[in-house]
């Protein structure tokens, strides 16, 4: 069963998208964002399949969800973490 916050934070997070693909060149300004957008998209990811697992397949797409958001936490971490790291260490 699908709830209808998972299907509002799936087309929230489309928005952002599209606001994304139209503000690329400014994205590029942002250091290291690469790690940042890769972290978007793997939440993207976790949020489609979140609605997904509600038709079918559940357990597989409920796993593979966690697993999209694992992946999402680990490229912010290392974005925040070359952030830092790039300025000179902490302050």
């Amino acid at each position: 069963m699908v709830q209808e916050s998972e299907i509002v934070m799936l087309i929230i997070g489309l928005g952002v998208l599209i606001f994304l693909l139209g503000n690329r060149q400014q994205l590029k300004r942002i250091p290291s964002g690469h790690f940042l957008l890769f972290a978007f998209h793997a939440l993207l990811t976790g949020w489609v399949l979140t609605v997904l697992e509600g038709f079918f397949w559940g357990g597989l797409f409920n796993y593979l969800e966690h697993i999209s958001y694992a992946v999402a936490s680990f490229l912010l971490a290392v974005w925040c973490w070359k952030v830092v790291w790039r300025r000179g260490g902490a302050r």
